[in-house]
């Protein structure tokens, strides 16, 4: 868990002429919100949220907020960003206040460890269907990634929610039979691309048979 405290401002102006002036201190806005409390509007050095999504935990990282010019702290986490769709510069960012003695539901990235047997000898084709999974714990434990090892998957199998091996006291929220990830052999790719290569073909003729 980062320890990492942010000193921030909080905003008293608003608008695009605010922005522009937050942008040219080298500064981007950004809200804190959560727990039952009010929103509060408060600045950020974009530099500083790059680093916190730099590090291992990313954006579970759990870190403390300082408001500027005051002893007041609280834990946060990053629950949204808004990036410029040119440059990818951060243009927002959305903190959520938690509370360590209660638990949060966040978003934690899958890693897929090892090259599957399906795919290096029988030519097959790796299926990564969830990238990210959903899981419930207190703050203090969120996972930064959660490992998934497919050296021993063949065509034909696959890794399902439930499989997943996590540490105690974090749960998997929602459909535990989800597929994670799937070996398919080169001809179900195959005939699954000619297949939806046919459906237009297939709405085309269907068409003119009405006209018909």
């Amino acid at each position: 868990m980062s320890q990492e405290v942010l000193i921030v401002p909080k905003r008293e102006s608003f608008g695009k002429a605010a922005v522009r002036e937050l942008k040219k201190s080298g500064m981007i806005p950004a809200v804190v919100y959560g727990l039952n409390e009010p929103p509060v509007a408060i600045a950020i050095s974009p530099k500083a949220v790059a680093r916190v999504l730099a590090s291992d935990a990313g954006m579970n990282s759990v870190m403390f907020l300082q408001r500027e010019g005051t002893d007041i702290k609280r834990h946060v986490i990053i629950k949204d960003l808004q990036r410029d769709p040119i440059t990818g510069r951060l243009r927002h960012v959305d903190f959520m206040r938690v509370d360590m003695t209660v638990k949060v539901r966040v978003k934690v990235p899958v890693r897929l460890v090892g090259t599957a047997v399906g795919v290096k000898s029988q030519g097959g084709i790796l299926d990564f269907a969830h990238r990210e999974i959903e899981v419930e714990c207190l703050p203090s434990i969120i996972p930064s990634h959660i490992d998934v090892d497919i050296t021993n998957l063949n065509v034909g199998d696959s890794v399902r929610f439930e499989q997943l091996a996590l540490v105690p006291n974090v749960v998997l929220t929602g459909d535990a039979h989800q597929v994670v990830c799937s070996i398919h052999g080169k001809a179900a790719e195959e005939e699954a691309a000619a297949t939806a290569a046919a459906e237009p073909e297939v709405a085309k003729k269907g068409k003119k048979e009405e006209k018909k």
